[in-house]
Formats: structure tokens, C-alpha cells, sequence
């Protein structure tokens, strides 16, 4: 979860919060982003789809009341589409992707991608992908499933993608 692998990873600051899709399992952490508005005395941006901003409104509607409970996190929301765009002068290329039927974003900085939950790259999105250094790709088991890619699909792709480091 995002708590423990910040605290074992020693990060001290954020500058944002990305978000890939609205699964539970991918929004659950927000509410662990309070040490970085007290630390940095600051409302985190929070960077996501339309649809992604409106499932975390609803679950965290207490973030978004208009009577604020003391300690609640502090957040800027920014509604992304498919441009690039920037965060503290680092340009970000969303790379849209599919989990099964559901539109995903994946993420480009510079040579850096990351994909997770996905089993469907498009063509175009390949493309924004070429000439990565190091590419994060789920591979979430090695028997075949409706929304992620296995093992053999995940290298298969990484080798068509021709990353040094998957």
C-alpha cells in the first residue's frame, strides 16, 4: 500500500498524486498523502481522468466538504486527458491503455513508462512508448485473465517494445 512502501522507501516529499484509473485498489491511499500537506504546507495536486476524479470525490467526500474536519488530506484536483503536461517543469505523457473494456493511463517521464492493469496496448500507444529506457508492465499471472496481461504476454510485449530495463 502506498502508507508502508513511502515509509520503507524514505520519501520526505510529493509533488503529486497520478492516477492510472479508479479501481479501489489504486485510490485507497490518498488519505496517507496528510503527512505531506503538514510537512509541505501545501494542497497536493491530484492528477487524473474525469471519471477517476469522480469515483475519488465520492469516496473520500469527506476530503471535498464544505465544512472541512481538521486533519482531513488537502487536494488540488486536475482533471488530464490525453495531452501532455507538466508538474514542477517534468513534462508527463499520459499513454492511454485498456483493462479489459476500462481506459487506463499509463505514464511517460522522459525514459520512464509505467503501464500497470492493463491487457491492451493500442497501436498509438505504442508509439508513445518507443525509445523508453525502462519500462514498469503488469504481468499478473502466468494463466491467461480478462484485464491484465499474463507473464508470456507482458515479456512478449516488452521485447517488441525494446526497452533496456522491463
Amino acid at each position: 500500500d502506498f502508507r508502508s512502501q513511502i515509509l520503507q522507501s524514505g520519501i520526505s516529499t510529493l509533488d503529486a498524486v497520478l492516477f492510472t484509473h479508479e479501481h479501489k485498489d489504486h485510490t485507497a491511499g490518498l488519505d496517507d498523502i496528510r503527512p505531506f500537506n503538514f510537512a509541505q504546507q501545501k494542497d497536493m495536486p491530484v492528477f487524473a481522468r474525469a471519471q477517476v476524479l469522480d469515483q475519488i470525490r465520492r469516496e473520500f467526500s469527506y476530503i471535498f466538504s464544505s465544512q472541512k474536519y481538521p486533519g482531513v488530506p488537502q487536494v488540488e484536483t486536475i482533471e488530464i486527458d490525453e495531452q501532455s503536461f507538466t508538474i514542477e517543469g517534468i513534462t508527463i505523457t499520459p499513454i492511454p491503455v485498456l483493462h479489459y473494456k476500462l481506459p487506463v493511463l499509463g505514464f511517460r517521464i522522459g525514459d520512464f513508462t509505467y503501464i500497470t492493469d492493463a491487457n491492451h496496448i493500442p497501436d498509438s500507444s505504442i508509439d508513445l512508448i518507443r525509445g523508453s529506457e525502462t519500462i514498469v508492465l503488469n504481468a499478473l499471472q502466468k494463466k491467461p485473465h480478462i484485464s491484465h496481461f499474463t507473464l508470456d504476454e507482458a515479456l512478449e510485449m516488452a521485447e517488441s517494445l525494446g526497452a533496456k530495463n522491463t
